[in-house]
């Protein structure tokens, strides 16, 4: 069975569970908090014996940076980055394993690899996208943005961000169930940072009852981001970890299914002693 469906089917069994705890691990040169840390074989076995250790649920690969100015990266680059890391996941752990990719050809790949988790930053909107995951019955998380990654964050401009970005998603859940993607096989990604000033990323965090609410899982991936070192009073990428854990704290509270981190001890204690001390 699918490890995540198993995950994400005993969390909805219990109304008092915690979020899952997405561990990310990103073999790139240039990702805006860890890029070239994982880059061996060695570093990405100890990075993830050290996250099962930590008591991860599903590790996130991703072969192409996503964050702001970030470089394209072609199908077989990004591919002889990837495929070694899920391998080397699958004969370390248990964990489900996620592919943070919006390439139909490395979705393909990856599925033949038998993933857990397709992890899409455009939302399945790439030619065959769509007809791939609903083919192969494995769960997708569609993630909204604004722009793409090398102009995103010029000038995002929106009239009410809340609503636009539950009507962007609610327009992707219905391209994708009409493809024959089971509900139960969707999840949902606000984007934070993704296109969205300082105050949009707070609007969307602060509504985000109104996507927990909604038939689907709800990731929030907001971990070392700009946004929580602007909160935090303009602190550099590496002295975010303590901002990071707090938000996680706060999405479980509002009922996220999965936080993104990359902090995932510091994160699954915090979560442990939040759940003990709030019930």
């Amino acid at each position: 069975m699918n490890k995540l469906k198993h995950l994400l089917d005993s969390r909805r069994s219990d109304h008092r569970s915690l979020p899952l705890v997405m561990g990310i691990l990103n073999v790139t040169p240039d990702s805006f908090s860890d890029g070239g840390r994982f880059s061996t074989e060695d570093a990405v076995k100890e990075q993830v014996e050290k996250m099962v250790k930590a008591g991860v649920d599903i590790v996130d690969i991703g072969g192409e940076s996503t964050r702001p100015g970030a470089s394209f990266v072609s199908v077989s680059e990004e591919l002889d980055r990837v495929m070694p890391a899920i391998e080397l996941v699958r004969n370390c752990s248990d964990a489900a394993i996620s592919i943070d990719t919006y390439k139909t050809e490395v979705m393909v790949e990856a599925i033949g690899k038998r993933v857990d988790l397709i992890n899409d930053v455009n939302a399945l909107q790439a030619e065959g996208a769509v007809e791939l995951v609903a083919g192969s019955g494995i769960p997708v998380c569609l993630m909204h943005k604004q722009g793409d990654p090398q102009t995103m964050q010029a000038a995002p401009v929106y009239e009410n961000v809340v609503d636009e970005v539950l009507s962007f998603l609610q327009t992707r859940i219905d391209v994708c169930e009409s493809a024959g993607i089971a509900r139960e096989n969707i999840l949902l990604d606000p984007g934070f940072g993704f296109g969205k000033t300082l105050k949009h990323n707070t609007d969307l965090f602060r509504a985000l009852e109104c996507f927990t609410e909604l038939p689907y899982g709800i990731l929030v991936g907001v971990s070392r981001k700009t946004m929580i070192g602007t909160l935090m009073g303009d602190v550099p990428v590496g002295e975010r970890m303590i901002g990071s854990v707090a938000a996680a704290l706060v999405a479980a509270r509002k009922g996220a299914a999965i936080v993104r981190v990359h902090d995932v001890e510091e994160t699954v204690q915090a979560l442990k002693v939040s759940q003990q001390l709030w019930d």
